[in-house]
């Protein structure tokens, strides 16, 4: 008995140090160029921009596989900031999307049964509530994208667009870009 707990044991630490050492040797950074691209996007992992998150758009775009301006919640803020740090010009958006309105989105809570699909859903934690009791929405921190609205079996969330005033409004070009050329 102790003879075959020893065995194991050394088959164990054997085992463990092969792993060991394959880790260290066959060690692969990641693109450093990706976790910059992917600090840029917006992370709210909707995939309007064709791909399942933020961080698989980073990849395609370090490896020349897809543009820079397909993300609706980065806006053309993003599609600038995509650009400087890329090194090219930039592009308004393309293909089959298009910038929307900002907006967030807003729970008629008289219609909410508590289901908390909602809130499996939102990929930032925008939702607040609790299994059969209503549920709302943390205004601030909602970007937008839409995902909790499909799973609602009762329809009531829906997307409210965000007015345009003097709390909301941004600029739309960096300072600099609008200052004189002397």
């Amino acid at each position: 008995m102790l003879s075959a707990l020893l065995v194991m044991a050394a088959i164990a630490i054997v085992l463990g140090a092969v792993l060991g050492f394959a880790a260290i040797k066959f060690h692969v950074e990641g693109n450093p160029l990706v976790d910059k691209i992917d600090a840029i996007l917006p992370q709210t992992q909707c995939g309007q921009c064709g791909y399942p998150g933020c961080k698989p758009y980073a990849t395609a775009i370090a490896a020349g596989e897809a543009d820079i301006n397909r993300c609706p919640p980065g806006g053309e803020e993003g599609i600038r900031k995509l650009a400087d740090l890329l090194g090219v010009e930039f592009k308004p958006f393309g293909g089959d999307t298009l910038p929307k309105p900002k907006s967030v989105a807003f729970i008629d809570e008289n219609l909410c049964i508590g289901c908390t699909l909602c809130i499996q859903a939102c990929p930032v934690d925008a939702i607040a509530g609790a299994a059969k009791q209503m549920h709302t929405i943390i205004a601030s921190e909602c970007t937008g994208c839409e995902l909790c609205v499909a799973p609602c079996p009762v329809n009531c969330i829906s997307m409210v667009v965000i007015e345009e005033k003097i709390t909301t409004w941004k600029w739309k070009y960096p300072v600099y870009a609008l200052t004189p050329v002397k």
